[in-house]
């Protein structure tokens, strides 16, 4: 079985479905939060899963802000030694439901990669499912021949976050809660000021989910449209450009195609940005 194309969510039954595909690679993009940290780890995986390892090997490391996105010619190396094809049909899961998986999907999108698609629920739905599970094993397989194409567009930096705040045919939406958007609760990274990008607007990524799977497309799109569109285009915010991607894939699902993610996002924005007081 070869397949050709994909939707960007995916049920964890349409993946059971179709494991033994000839073109899927299966990705696991989990990233362990701080407050996890007393958790036991997973030692299982969905069958033949290749940890995609945003913290480490896909993001600048040295970068001042964390998961600051890679050039093509790293992501494109380190693509083909996960053993990743340019007819290669991915799906990235998560192991905490829907977190960071869409910023894999994301990632790939700003290479110019389509067919990738999120794993809805994670391993958690895949397990609550009662599919086959293996044991996490670190792939050594063939070099793949992926090849990035340069849509780091789809990413935007601190200048041209100046600009889209003064944009008016632009809606910033932060994924963060409403409590930290506000400022009522400090923010979890130390040391980093409360407070929120001027003219944003919030949508709490947990708004676009309901037991930690996507909701319908008629919900998502109806909560896009509450911030009244008219055509408008949507930056995506939130703390460090992961939760922000969850708010991409939902647009993309719900049918709207013009949006960017601020790589930096509230992390580097609190950093740099001083409020002029008048």
């Amino acid at each position: 079985m070869h397949i050709q194309e994909i939707n960007p969510i995916v049920s964890v039954d349409w993946l059971q479905e179709h494991l033994h595909a000839t073109n899927l690679v299966v990705l696991n993009g989990t990233i362990s939060r701080v407050v996890d940290a007393d958790k036991p780890k997973i030692t299982e995986q969905i069958p033949n899963a290749r940890f995609f390892d945003i913290k480490k090997v896909f993001s600048v490391v040295d970068a001042p802000f964390p998961n600051t996105m890679i050039s093509v010619e790293t992501f494109t190396a380190e693509a083909q030694k996960l053993g990743i094809n340019q007819n290669s049909v991915v799906v990235v899961y998560d192991e905490l439901g829907i977190y960071s998986s869409p910023r894999v999907w994301y990632m790939f999108k700003a290479m110019g990669f389509d067919t990738i698609a999120v794993l809805d629920g994670g391993f958690p739905a895949w397990k609550a499912a009662n599919h086959t599970t293996g044991v996490k094993t670190p792939f050594n397989g063939a070099t793949g021949d992926f090849q990035g194409k340069d849509q780091l567009q789809l990413f935007k930096n601190y200048e041209g976050m100046l600009q889209e705040v003064e944009n008016e045919a632009s809606i910033i939406l932060d994924a963060r809660s409403e409590a930290r958007f506000t400022g009522k609760i400090p923010e979890p990274r130390k040391g980093l000021r409360s407070g929120q990008i001027p003219n944003s607007k919030n949508l709490p990524y947990t708004e676009l989910l309901y037991n930690n799977q996507f909701k319908s497309k008629e919900e998502l799109k109806a909560l896009f449209e509450s911030f009244q569109i008219e055509k408008k285009s949507f930056t995506f915010s939130c703390g460090s450009g992961i939760t922000a991607c969850i708010l991409a894939l939902a647009a993309e699902y719900a049918g709207f195609n013009k949006y960017t993610v601020y790589d930096g996002s509230w992390t580097e924005w609190g950093s740099l940005y001083k409020e002029i007081n008048h």
